[in-house]
């Protein structure tokens, strides 16, 4: 179990990612939901509040749920039940998932609804995600019943850590808040880079598999990027008296 301190700060992380999500308008509605695992099994987890918008969720404000307890949806702090059913099998069958980030971001959803789904290797930052990301068709309606399960089961292998989920959204996972956070940063990123050469209707230049493996693995070399990254953003937050960590 983490110790107080470590539990606080992962609220923190987590809570600095919902607003700065809000503020890159990512987020949907009141839609949309973050997890993170705190035991050392992976089944205990946090997320956000049935119905609370991005841009107003507070450390404090977290829920914290056990994947394996049938009762969750009778808590009178209920998550929502889409929440509960895609989160809750993803912690349940994917230890390797720390961190589970789902959202409906423009370019990401723009991809999802491509009868080609696949972000090509086109610059730095698809390359990223080259042979690490994993295509949902099955899309079945709302993420409820079996549609959590199938999509745990496309995150099994655990270089897969992003999923496009086709007419859907995008998912990722990471081993920290910051690591999930740099992924979906960079594949709204890289997905709007590409959204915007095929508009161009010119030949798009993708770059050779090997050096595309070359570029995904140096990212993963890149150690201490996305700490940073979220790091600078909790500053930012507090410079501006914002009150994510109450």
């Amino acid at each position: 179990m983490m110790l107080q301190n470590t539990l606080a700060e992962a609220r923190s992380d987590l809570a600095a990612a919902f607003r700065w999500t809000a503020r890159l308008n990512m987020h949907e509605s009141v839609a949309n939901h973050f997890s993170l695992a705190i035991d050392e099994g992976g089944r205990r987890f946090l997320i956000n509040p049935n119905g609370r918008h991005f841009s107003r969720i507070s450390a404090r404000d977290l829920l914290e749920l056990d994947a394996d307890d049938p009762a969750t949806l009778e808590r009178p702090d209920a998550p929502d039940p889409t929440a509960w059913a895609l989160h809750g099998a993803i912690h349940r069958a994917c230890p390797h998932a720390r961190c589970v980030m789902h959202v409906h971001s423009i370019h990401a959803t723009v991809l999802a609804g491509l009868a080609d789904s696949r972000l090509p290797a086109i610059d730095q930052n698809s390359a990223m995600f080259f042979d690490r990301h994993v295509i949902d068709e099955g899309f079945g309606g709302m993420a409820l019943g079996e549609e959590g399960a199938r999509c745990a089961a496309l995150l099994a292998d655990p270089k897969h850590t992003t999923m496009v989920m086709g007419n859907h959204g995008v998912l990722v996972i990471g081993q920290t808040v910051a690591e999930a956070f740099h992924r979906m940063y960079y594949f709204e990123r890289a997905a709007e880079t590409y959204i915007r050469a095929l508009q161009t209707g010119q030949p798009l230049r993708v770059l050779p598999d090997e050096v595309a493996e070359k570029t995904a693995s140096e990212w993963e070399d890149y150690t201490g990027f996305a700490e940073a990254h979220l790091r600078e953003l909790k500053e930012i937050l507090r410079d501006e008296g914002s009150d994510f960590e109450g």
